[in-house]
């Protein structure tokens, strides 16, 4: 077992009250995360891409201290209004995503592209369908970052207001992955891929963080399994995912041939012991005696 897992004490308990039919599943809050990725250029020590990651701040009440993607829940106002859009249709986003309908598709998409300029100040957007914005960092840009971050703009208006679409062509859906049925608080979440636009560049503006940093996707891994960066699973399995590829452009590529099938975790009885699972993923497999409480990182 990996020793730089996510686990709540708290889960044990959790299980066994909804497998005795004590605790409800809450609906899960659609979300997305992106994977943002830059190349590492001919100097770097290592061939191949690196990634953009966050630590979120330990007192966050879901996954404190972990490290992850930007990433936030879908603003139900995105459902609503059509915004100026660039890169496949909706039709083919929503069959990609597995939605029903190209609305939902279009918010999920939207919460993206609006996470990612939240929590890293950079925008996938541009004032025509082969363009895309430069430098995001003026204090009028600024303005309307926090103005998106408190909900007091919407991102069909902030679009609007600078003219400019959002270029859906810029994104690979990569992985789809659903909290487990007894956490209090659950996401379906959209993983998406893409490359840092050029001259833009990230900021350290999130307010869920204590600390942002690019690194290695393999290398990323090598430190969860040591122990020394706490992650979740689908952070870690997207990590090794994207360690195979030579440049940003190549992993977005691929993302278009990445499997979409919602991965949720199990948890069943075996003997004295509970079993939780995540199908597929076996290196997160935990195994807690059914009488005795849980704990820690695994």
């Amino acid at each position: 077992m990996s020793q730089g897992q996510w686990y709540p004490p708290e889960w044990p308990d959790r299980i066994r009250a909804l497998a005795a039919g004590e605790l409800t599943a809450v609906t899960p809050r659609r979300a997305a995360t992106v994977m943002l990725l830059r190349d590492h250029g001919p100097e770097a020590p290592t061939p191949g891409p690196v990634v953009h990651m966050l630590r979120r701040r330990t007192s966050m009440a879901f996954a404190g201290g972990a490290y992850a993607y930007p990433g936030g829940g879908v603003d139900p106002r995105d459902d609503d209004r059509l915004i100026g859009w660039a890169g496949p249709p909706l039709e083919h986003w929503a069959d990609r995503l597995g939605v029903a309908t190209v609305t939902e598709a279009q918010a999920v998409v939207c919460a993206a592209v609006r996470e990612t300029f939240e929590e890293a100040g950079v925008l996938l957007a541009g004032p025509t369908a082969t363009t895309v914005v430069g430098d995001t960092t003026g204090d009028d840009w600024e303005a309307d970052r926090e103005a998106l971050v408190a909900r007091d703009l919407s991102f069909a208006e902030f679009l609007d207001r600078r003219g400019l679409v959002l270029r859906s062509d810029l994104l690979g859906a990569w992985a789809r992955w659903i909290t487990p049925e007894f956490e209090p608080r659950r996401y379906d979440t959209w993983f998406f891929v893409a490359a840092l636009p050029e001259g833009q560049r990230t900021r350290d503006v999130s307010t869920e963080a204590d600390r942002t940093v690019w690194i290695a996707p393999a290398e990323a891994a090598r430190r969860y399994d040591a122990g020394e960066l706490l992650m979740m699973p689908p952070t870690v399995t997207t990590l090794r995912a994207l360690a195979p590829y030579r440049t940003a452009a190549e992993a977005l590529e691929a993302a278009d041939v990445q499997e979409m099938t919602p991965v949720l975790a199990q948890a069943r009885l075996e003997g004295d012991e509970l079993v939780l699972t995540w199908p597929g993923h076996d290196e997160f497999t935990k195994h807690v005696p059914a009488a005795g409480g849980g704990g820690g990182a695994a």
